[in-house]
């Protein structure tokens, strides 16, 4: 076992971030333990075989994070799961979800409930194949370690435009101005995406007159549960389909596994699926979305990047302010991970650097001011 006081080299001497396993396949608990303890960036606190025991160990143990699963005896980890946020209040929990309808709805739940992301799990007959699992979960425990994980520096939370490189249309040093007319509105989202992105539709009026298109990182099955989620925040919302003509005011997300496209012109935008290779590790990726959407609309495309790790949406970004788009990113206080925001923010990109709670009255604003 990797002990706790373990650190990668050239890493100061901050214990290594403990891990609590709860699961009730002991062939689950198993593997899952073993990665973690031949992982040098994490420690293995313990496991558990049902939520229960996984509520006692949590207040025992305050691990910094927690693999949680949903199908177990005695207590399941929907309800397991404020239990263990209350026992553990710094521990960030990540649910091993099953690729099922009901596996989809009920992670959609768990994150509302303030779980900090998903890691969809394959049946137990083949978790011994299970190198995609391993990885993602890995990277996903790692990125949401409150102390190892690395951490950007802190970026202001005023909502104010951010000094960036000289653009064509821009003088040097000068920030520029967000569209004034707004005929289409892209958002990127990962880690923490799917709370975000509820917390910004709610805030948006039905008055609005332009279409809304979402990459989200999700699989299949999960994307169509997360667009029945938004439509109840007052807005129409499904999974797009190829060649679809794009409503205004209604939101459609990119289906699991498939990139999203926009073509067309401002009145009679429509939306294009592919299974192109994948894009920053990613399928559907915020940047083939951007740069697209960054044809399609030019200077009256408006793009948002929210929460999410890695890099997706910078390049796409890219492409928005080369077109005469503008792009507002979420700031780090209030992203779950501040990878894809901030990716974008460093390179320069964003008009406009804004916390979630301030995202969504600000869009309201600028998207009924829209013609």
């Amino acid at each position: 076992m990797n002990p706790a006081t373990t650190m990668p080299p050239g890493v100061n001497s901050t214990p290594l971030p403990r891990v609590l396993v709860v699961d009730d396949s002991a062939v689950v608990r198993g593997l899952v333990a073993r990665w973690i303890e031949a992982d040098p960036r994490l420690a293995l606190a313990a496991t558990c075989s049902d939520g229960e025991q996984g509520v006692k160990r949590a207040a025992e143990l305050q691990p910094d994070l927690v693999v949680l699963d949903i199908e177990m005896p005695r207590m399941d980890g929907l309800t397991a799961l404020p239990l263990i946020l209350k026992a553990a209040p710094r521990a960030r929990v990540i649910m091993a979800s099953t690729l099922t309808h009901k596996g989809a709805q009920v992670t959609l739940q768990a994150l509302a409930l303030g779980a900090a992301d998903f890691a969809p799990k394959p049946d137990t007959s083949r978790m011994g194949g299970a190198e995609s699992y391993r990885v993602e979960l890995l990277d996903k425990l790692t990125v949401l370690a409150p102390r190892y994980a690395p951490q950007r520096p802190a970026m202001p939370v005023s909502p104010q435009p951010l000094v960036r490189p000289a653009m064509p249309e821009a003088p040097a040093g000068a920030a520029r101005p967000l569209p004034s007319r707004v005929d289409l509105l892209a958002i990127g989202s990962s880690t923490g995406g799917p709370q975000a992105l509820r917390q910004v539709i709610s805030s948006l009026p039905a008055s609005i007159r332009m279409p809304i298109v979402i990459a989200q990182h999700m699989p299949k099955v999960f994307t169509a549960i997360l667009a029945e989620h938004l439509t109840r925040e007052g807005l129409p919302a499904h999974e797009a389909t190829d060649g679809e003509t794009l409503k205004p005011g209604h939101v459609y997300v990119a289906p699991g596994d498939y990139h999203m496209t926009v073509e067309g012109t401002a009145g009679n935008f429509r939306a294009r699926l592919d299974q192109n290779p994948p894009v920053n590790f990613c399928r559907p990726s915020v940047d083939p979305l951007f740069e697209s959407c960054a044809r399609a609309a030019g200077r009256h495309l408006l793009a948002l990047v929210l929460t999410g790790m890695g890099s997706d949406g910078r390049n796409g970004s890219r492409h928005v302010r080369e077109g005469g788009g503008g792009v507002i990113v979420q700031d780090q206080a209030s992203s779950v991970v501040w990878g894809m925001p901030g990716a974008v923010a460093e390179a320069g990109l964003a008009d406009l650097v804004l916390p979630l709670n301030q995202i969504g009255p600000d869009l309201a604003r600028r998207l009924t001011g829209a013609r």
